[in-house]
């Protein structure tokens, strides 16, 4: 979702949300990694029953990493997308579903409003990976004119992430990698016995979350619906959060990767550390390491995964939407519909945010103000199971709009003091940075640098050289001389100093001068075009979008309103333009036809990507006399509309005339191979289950029968599970090998996981899905005290949030003693060795270098129980059917139990080293090289 921000602006404004995932780590034997048995309780002390996998937040940074080496071919990438996979699942180790979807084609769910803004994002990734590679050739080429030093250029194809779109060879042949991957682990791991997968590949359409979203609304509507299904859904973008709320579940928990700003990279010129492309200088390699053993290891940790409960989210939005003297009756479930609609209006992906609202700035918080100071005149709430009420909405915009211009002013002065705040500091550190600093082997090393000082060698030789290069510098740097072309200095006059050298960035020029007065005239006139008296023109503008607010919040309650709706400008109009927004009409066109794979491609990819379509179709793109050329330009202006870099700005690209396309298209479409045909038909979602599934014998019944009919999936089978099954061409069957895509994977001579095509429950067209909160469900226990809205405890102390999803958990102190040791053996910052970091505290037995096992320590109680909390929102408990046991076993064991448990495998006359178990001292050598690898 294109909110720039959000997730930071949620996380520190409701820190509580935020929980590190625990990881269990894969012990290594002599090189071989032994598997992780995912059947056990999860380290996390939380047990998930679903979890749902947005795939493309998988597939691209498997695919073009941007930390570490890129995976040299396709087969590569496949293997990293499956270990990637592998990570998620063993950290939320879901006992039920197991849900993969991949975005498809977006016409159908997502129609043309989806496709402008896939549009966009392809055309940009195409242009600024040309100027990329055009600027650093040309970077190269000047510094080995200079005698700089750099490795020879590798020949290798650029891999063009816009094949990650519904259509191409890629995407098909990842469908066929995924099937495989399934049933490889149907076949061969314990944590997935009892699980159901489903599969969505890029054949089936729509948005890979939309996707997600609409299996949960359709099985919520099933009587055999367990309502405290507890939810996991993995995915890194912002509208996640907005979609799991709008499911209304008690238990909906998301995890992503932890962003963490500002990672080193190295330069893709010379594969150095420590500066980008623009200023690389060609200067020799430094040896990393005594021996140089480090010299291809990049300082770089692995990514780490959190935990956003939403069920937290919703009780700072409890305490914050809570209002008093009401004239209608309170209701929370209605208030945070509310607040996600709100949210809106910040941006998404299918309308520009408004001019007056930036997120930065604080403008959901001045949304969440103006709506509880209006509410009491609305007489009710503005949406009601994804419907919007126009006329209370109304009223919000038209109160944003008096501030707007108070809003432009104030932005205009945050950035003017920001700007002197730079400017101060530039200076400051220029005029504090010393005059000289010395080079080669008496230059500064930082602390903790992991290559060793070299011996001085000549000092003397060293010594004149600094002298005379202090001399020089003083002499240049004299305000009244200059330098001849023999390199004497000449007293002719001062050199001018360079526009390149001033304190001053240039800056984008703003012709729209919004904290100037006549703003609103400027704006429509250098944005649209048009006179801002233009009446019939703005009204036009603002009738469009409030359509598309329509559209985007049924689209996230409902599903998709129309397939061919979308906002068919580049700008948004002003929040004070809202009048008369009542009568605007908000339906939407029902029944038009969607766009299939290949013709999505021709809409959303540019001419430099044609290489992924048939050559025929490629034509239409490049020819000159074709005649839907002008849809792709070879270049196009980006307007950066206040922001300071591109990727911010505003993509001008013509919009895709439809009808236009269509007709192009029926001239080619003849030329289409049967492959092709195939890759351009419409698909649907595939259900796996493995041989100890209770559905595996139904399904392998359906194949012996061979039934063409659909037949409804008995839900008392699949945990409650609900919908159509059907036979599948290319199913996966028992005693069948299942042959592997990638090459260095081996078939699968002995399957016996089984696979059926699968169908959600149907509704009519006119069904609404109820907003709201099922009966039955049970409220998970509180996480907030009441002190921490105020941040502090009665008593002053101050706030700490609950860490971990276990509430009793009790904090373990440390004495000074500890903290020594601590200090003595871990590192002070992560990936980076400490002062203390070789040097290992005694024992008290045995061996001088090792530490004696916890034996003997009394195991921690019992903390948490995996029942529910017995307090329920309303209503009866519904008609569902009891389901399979999570896990089979004990009762879980916590973190803190099963690391005392590793510990104690070991025979007692051996002792817990720095490297596990061990019977005999290490050498000092052994323990500095690994002081230096930690």
């Amino acid at each position: 979702m294109g909110v720039p921000a959000f997730f930071r602006w949620l996380s520190r404004k409701y820190p509580s949300i935020i929980v590190n995932c625990v990881e269990e780590k894969a012990k290594e034997c002599n090189g071989v990694k032994a598997p992780i048995d995912t059947s056990k309780p999860n380290p996390n002390e939380v047990e998930f029953d679903n979890l749902y996998l947005d795939m493309n937040g998988i597939i691209h940074p498997c695919t073009h990493p941007e930390d570490k080496p890129a995976p040299k071919n396709e087969d590569e990438m496949m293997v990293a997308i499956f270990e990637y996979i592998d990570r998620i699942f063993n950290i939320v180790r879901p006992r039920r579903l197991l849900y993969m979807a991949i975005d498809g084609v977006v016409s159908t769910d997502a129609p043309r409003a989806k496709m402008n803004q896939q549009r966009s994002r392809r055309f940009r990734a195409s242009k600024e990976g040309m100027e990329a590679a055009e600027e650093k050739q040309k970077i190269r080429q000047e510094i080995l004119a200079k005698g700089g030093i750099l490795p020879p250029e590798e020949v290798k194809e650029r891999f063009d992430s816009n094949c990650i779109t519904p259509g191409t060879e890629f995407m098909d042949n990842l469908a066929k990698c995924l099937r495989y991957y399934i049933a490889d682990r149907l076949n061969s791991d314990p944590g997935w016995k009892n699980l159901t997968v489903i599969l969505s590949d890029a054949s089936a359409p729509g948005e890979g979350e939309h996707k997600i979203m609409d299996y949960i609304r359709r099985q919520r509507a099933q009587p055999n619906h367990d309502p405290n299904t507890h939810h996991c859904l993995c995915g890194a973008d912002a509208d996640l959060i907005m979609l799991g709320l709008a499911t209304h579940e008690p238990n909906f928990t998301i995890i992503r990767e932890e962003f963490k700003p500002n990672k080193p990279r190295p330069c893709s010129l010379c594969n150095q550390m420590g500066h980008e492309v623009k200023d690389c200088q060609g200067l020799p390699r430094e040896k990393q390491g005594k021996h140089d053993q480090f010299a291809n290891s990049l300082p770089m940790a692995e990514q780490e995964f959190i935990f956003i409960r939403l069920c937290v989210l919703r009780e700072y939005l409890e305490r914050e939407l809570t209002m008093a003297s009401l004239p209608f009756t309170f209701d929370f479930e209605r208030s945070v519909d509310d607040w996600v609609f709100m949210c809106f209006f910040v941006g998404n992906d299918f309308l520009p945010h408004l001019p007056s609202l930036e997120i930065r700035e604080g403008a959901i918080d001045r949304l969440v103000n103006i709506y509880k100071n209006v509410v009491h005149k609305t007489g009710g709430y503005l949406t009601e199971s994804g419907f919007v009420n126009l006329q209370r909405v109304q009223m919000i915009m038209l109160a944003v709009g008096e501030v707007e211009d108070s809003i432009f002013k104030k932005r205009k002065d945050d950035d003017d003091n920001f700007k002197r705040r730079q400017k101060e500091k530039r200076k400051r550190m220029k005029r504090d940075q010393p005059s000289f600093i010395p080079g080669g082997q008496f230059s500064p090393q930082a602390l903790g640098n992991r290559s060793s000082p070299q011996a001085i060698s000549n000092p003397r030789q060293a010594a004149f050289e600094m002298r005379m290069h202090d001399r020089q510098n003083s002499t240049t740097s004299s305000p009244n001389t200059s330098i001849n072309s023999d390199g004497s200095p000449s007293l002719a006059g001062g050199i001018k100093r360079k526009a390149e050298d001033s304190d001053s960035e240039p800056e984008p020029e703003d012709n729209i001068r919004l904290w100037e007065t006549g703003w609103k005239q400027r704006y429509y006139k250098n944005k649209f075009d048009v006179d801002a008296s233009d009446e019939k023109f703005r009204r036009k503008v603002v009738q469009s979008y409030v359509e598309g607010l329509c559209w985007v919040l049924r689209y996230y309650y409902q599903g998709c309103a129309s397939w061919n709706w979308y906002y068919p400008f580049h700008y948004a109009p002003f929040a004070s333009d809202f009048e008369g927004i009542a009568d605007m009409p908000s339906d939407f066109e029902k029944g038009s036809k969607p766009f299939k794979p290949l013709e999505q491609l021709m809409g959303v990819f540019p001419a430099a990507s044609g290489n992924f379509l048939p050559p025929t179709w490629r034509k239409l793109m490049t020819d000159p006399e074709s005649s839907i050329i002008d849809f792709y330009p070879e270049d196009f202006a980006i307007d950066l509309n206040g922001k300071k870099y591109a990727w911010q700005g505003v993509a001008l690209l013509p919009f895709v005339d439809e009808r236009r396309l269509r007709a192009a298209l029926e001239e080619v479409y003849p030329d289409l191979t049967p492959e092709e045909s195939r890759r351009n038909s419409l698909g649907g979602d595939v259900i796996f289950v493995g041989k100890h599934h209770p559905l595996c014998d139904f399904i392998v019944e359906q194949y012996k029968t061979k039934n063409t009919e659909p037949v409804d999936i008995p839900p008392e089978l699949c945990h409650g599970i609900q919908g159509k099954l059907t036979l599948n061409d290319n199913a996966v069957l028992p005693d069948q090998t299942v042959e592997s895509p990638v090459p260095m994977l081996r078939d699968l001579t002995q399957n016996s996981a089984v696979s059926i095509s699968f169908k959600d429950p149907q509704f009519d067209e006119d069904f609404v899905f109820k907003a709201t909160v099922l009966p039955g469900a049970k409220k998970p226990a509180p996480v907030l005290k009441p002190g921490d809205w105020e941040k502090t405890n009665n008593d002053g102390r101050p706030w700490r949030p609950q860490l971990g999803f276990n509430r009793d958990r009790k904090p373990v102190h440390l004495d000074q003693s500890a903290f020594r040791t601590l200090g003595h053996t871990l590192p002070r910052e992560r990936g980076m060795p400490g002062m203390y970091a070789n040097a290992v505290p005694l024992g008290t037995y045995g061996s001088p270098y090792a530490r004696p096992l916890l034996s003997g320590q009394q195991q921690i109680p019992k903390l948490l129980s995996n029942l529910r909390p017995q307090e329920s929102w309303r209503g009866p408990t519904p008609l569902f059917q009891q389901t399979p046991q999570r896990a089979a076993g004990a009762a879980p064991l916590l973190a803190w139990n099963r690391m005392l448990q590793s510990q104690n495998q070991y025979p007692p006359g051996q002792y817990q080293g720095l490297g596990g178990p061990m019977v005999y001292p290490q050498r000092p050598e052994d323990r500095m090289d690994r002081g230096r690898q930690v």
